[in-house]
């Protein structure tokens, strides 16, 4: 049963759909990084902090965003955490830097096995060098596959032994390709855009080619091959683990419905931070995430909506909206307060 005021999957497809034909035919497909920066570094700061998350990781988002903007290590936490999270970020960056036409794809392919293997070996590298897996031989670190066989997961799905994963890799690699094929050049798919993506992703996760990192690894390729098709990358929260990892294990018996969802909502929502800035007039209410700035982070927007500091309403999604109109006004009375409290 679908919750009141929490629009129905047939609704999140359509609305993406809509969304990504207005940034296709309206703006002129997703702004690059460097036309977009503080966009796309938030987004940046926001699925390094997460993805690593998923896995344990337990530096909070400042801290996150003070290692990666100014290097700086703040907090007690153990080193591994901190590498953890520098290799991650310094994965998406790669993949964030592909964000190209289609006649950009390297050799014409959406993703290579060799891609497969950089991305792996730049996101574990830092945490690998002070904490290698205790379980790896010398030939399973960063980038190679693993030498043998993975015990079945908890919920019943067993990886396939480790002399196949060369060609499963492989296999895919083409799938990749042939998808994006499809969809560079407006072909029929087998299901909705999201579910095909969600196919995808979990193909790669249960191939589980690598001895650790299969989950950080496998979110990385994904928005590797949404940034390359043109769409935003997407970030799973922490707050969405229980049911990320549901929809992974109902997309293993061949469901891909939810996993298709949940890909579909945060595709739209990074959608919004691109296209409502230019498409909103000032009064327009659109989500908080949408009018991040260099000067007000996602959170200080929250937090300053949460205090009634900043003029916004917060729907019946939990999604918060405020105006550029009402920002503004947010930045004129903090800055009076600023320069009353330096006069006293």
């Amino acid at each position: 049963m679908v919750g009141r005021g929490r629009p129905s999957r047939a609704t999140v497809y359509q609305r993406l759909d809509q969304a990504l034909g207005e940034l296709n035919q309206r703006l002129g497909g997703l702004p690059s990084p460097k036309e977009a920066q503080t966009i796309w570094d938030d987004i940046w700061h926001q699925e390094a902090h997460h993805s690593t998350a998923l896995e344990g990781n337990t530096l909070v988002l400042r801290e996150v965003q003070a290692l990666l903007e100014r290097g700086r290590a703040v907090g007690s936490k153990p080193l591994r955490e901190y590498n953890e999270v520098r290799g991650y970020a310094d994965a998406a960056r790669w993949v964030y830097s592909q964000a190209l036409e289609p006649d950009g794809w390297h050799d014409g392919r959406l993703v290579s096995v060799t891609e497969v293997r950089q991305v792996h070996h730049t996101a574990m590298t830092p945490v690998w060098d002070v904490e290698p897996h205790p379980d790896a031989t010398g030939s399973e670190g960063p980038g190679s596959f693993r030498q043998h066989d993975i015990r079945p997961f908890s919920a019943g799905m067993t990886p396939p032994a480790w002399p196949l994963i060369p060609a499963q890799v492989d296999r895919w690699t083409e799938d990749a390709c042939t998808t994006g094929q499809r969809l560079a050049s407006g072909g029929p798919l087998r299901r909705p855009l999201p579910e095909e993506l969600a196919r995808l992703h979990n193909d790669f996760e249960r191939v589980h080619p690598f001895i650790d990192g299969n989950g950080r690894a496998g979110r990385l390729l994904l928005n590797l091959i949404l940034v390359r098709l043109g769409y935003p990358p997407v970030i799973i929260f922490k707050r969405q683990r229980d049911a990320y990892l549901a929809a992974m294990q109902r997309a293993d018996l061949g469901d891909y419905g939810a996993l298709g969802e949940l890909i579909a909502r945060a595709m739209y929502d990074n959608l919004n931070r691109f296209i409502v800035p230019n498409v909103a007039g000032p009064a327009r209410l659109v989500p908080l995430a949408a009018l991040v700035t260099a000067e007000f982070s996602l959170a200080a927007l929250r937090q300053a909506a949460q205090r009634g500091r900043l003029d916004a309403v917060q729907g019946a999604d939990g999604i918060w909206r405020s105006s550029r109109k009402a920002v503004e006004a947010y930045r004129a009375t903090r800055n009076q307060r600023r320069r009353r409290s330096e006069g006293t």
